[in-house]
């Protein structure tokens, strides 16, 4: 294990001891910036820190709370921003060596203003695969953001710089975005939630798309009470604060989704992940063949993504190709050979398909099944071994996570526990309308895994 790595501080544990005067803004954001400048090296998780702007604004968060204003739970909070979302003032790059960064932000992203009216810290900007067109996290002008549990290993992407700097105790929030898993794969592989609230629950203005009608804005935290805590700070929840740490566990029945049925999966880490469901009370029941032809699937969901990537970044495909990273632009350009018929045809799969994952949910509130069916490859590594099948390493990172971004559901991913000294998650989904019971059983899954050593 890479000694980067680190039991995170969570957003209730500083908002708790904020508020009894234990600690205050500027002393957190010094301790995040000594943190940040003591291990991001190893895990190259910054791309840009703001310590002037930061402790500017840590300053106005202890003033404000002095005078009796309370923005809510995230207020004094340091936080993390993924660097294709637009702070203003600074460059936003995309990770790439192409024309962006070289202007600065003229205003915030709504989800940016959203942090500073809820009180946020924002500390600096992350590193992501280039144009957020990656499961890896290994493709960027300014180098992979590596795995604080080894740093020969991927984070996953494209948001990896995020999930490494909650994984390695950076910050305690860091905000991603998931078109087919850029916040669940990082996650899982990095061993902290990643939450992909519903399509369209956080807004995505100011925020450099990939494929427009797949982006979700999503979250990384320690714990699934500091994804509930922030994600309705963000939605314009109540500024109340709630000091507590604990979330009301909440058991099954979980509909467990045999992974195998949808990709090739490393038994270790389906076990786990099952184990982690029985452990808590969630009394997993097996439903087998409820997503279709997984082949279908994916297949679907390369012709939308690919066409949408192409028609974003076509300008950078006329005078820049090469800046552009030679794996990324060979994915744009096959996006270009997506025909307006084969989108059409696409669409309506992603119609069908979103209407069968509504009228399971009705029937199965919660799905469940691995987040990733492997455990972080090696940075630079093509393909991976599930048994005697070899796989492309983006098709298994990403194999079970894009479905759920066709179907814009709610979807989480909570750390279970560990193969190999590298950490696996479990992935819940849900309707919109019940989210409160997808972190309970997260609750009680974290509360379990606790107690069980790896």
């Amino acid at each position: 294990m890479n000694s980067a790595i680190t039991t995170p501080f969570t957003i209730s544990d500083l908002g708790f001891a904020l508020r009894r005067g234990a600690t205050s803004s500027v002393q957190l954001v010094r301790a995040a910036l000594h943190r940040i400048e003591d291990r991001n090296p190893a895990v190259n998780a910054f791309v840009l820190v703001d310590a002037v702007g930061a402790l500017a604004a840590a300053e106005q968060a202890d003033a404000d709370l002095a005078a009796g204003r309370d923005r809510g739970p995230l207020h004094g909070i340091p936080v993390a921003v993924k660097d294709l979302i637009d702070i203003a003032g600074l460059p936003t790059t995309c990770g790439s060596a192409s024309s962006f960064g070289t202007t600065r932000a003229t205003e915030d992203a709504e989800i940016v203003s959203r942090l500073r009216r809820a009180g946020a810290v924002i500390v600096g900007k992350t590193t992501l695969h280039e144009f957020a067109y990656g499961a890896t996290g290994a493709r960027s002008v300014h180098g992979p953001s590596r795995n604080p549990a080894d740093v020969e290993r991927m984070s996953g992407g494209s948001s990896g710089g995020s999930a490494a700097a909650v994984a390695a105790g950076m910050v305690p929030l860091a905000l991603g975005t998931d078109t087919a898993g850029s916040v669940r794969v990082p996650a899982a592989l990095c061993g902290v939630v990643g939450f992909k609230p519903a399509f369209g629950a956080l807004p995505v203005s100011g925020i450099y798309p990939l494929a427009p009608t797949l982006d979700h804005v999503g979250l990384f935290t320690a714990t699934s009470y500091d994804a509930l805590l922030a994600s309705r700070a963000l939605n314009g929840g109540s500024p109340e604060h709630t000091p507590s740490t604990a979330l009301p566990a909440c058991g099954g029945p979980v509909a467990w989704t045999p992974p195998e049925n949808i990709a090739p999966t490393d038994p270790r880490v389906a076990q786990i992940a099952y184990d982690s469901l029985t452990r808590s009370g969630a009394n997993p029941y097996t439903v087998s063949g409820l997503l279709g032809d997984a082949g279908d699937l994916f297949r679907t969901f390369s012709t939308l993504q690919g066409h949408e990537a192409f028609a974003v970044h076509a300008a950078h495909l006329c005078g820049e190709e090469s800046l552009i990273d030679p794996e990324v632009l060979s994915r744009l350009r096959t996006g270009q050979s997506v025909s307006a018929e084969q989108y059409a045809e696409a669409d309506r799969a992603r119609r069908d398909f979103r209407d069968l994952v509504l009228r399971l949910l009705d029937q199965h509130p919660v799905l469940a099944l691995p987040t990733v069916p492997v455990i972080a490859p090696q940075i630079d590594q093509r393909t991976v071994q599930v048994g005697s099948t070899t796989i492309e390493t983006r098709a298994a990172l990403l194999s079970l996570t894009s479905p759920w971004n066709m179907a814009g559901v709610p979807t989480l991913s909570v750390p279970v526990g560990h193969v190999d000294g590298l950490p696996v998650g479990v992935q819940l989904i849900t309707s919109t309308d019940n989210e409160e019971r997808l972190f309970g059983i997260a609750a009680g899954i974290e509360s379990r895994s606790a107690a069980v050593p790896d």
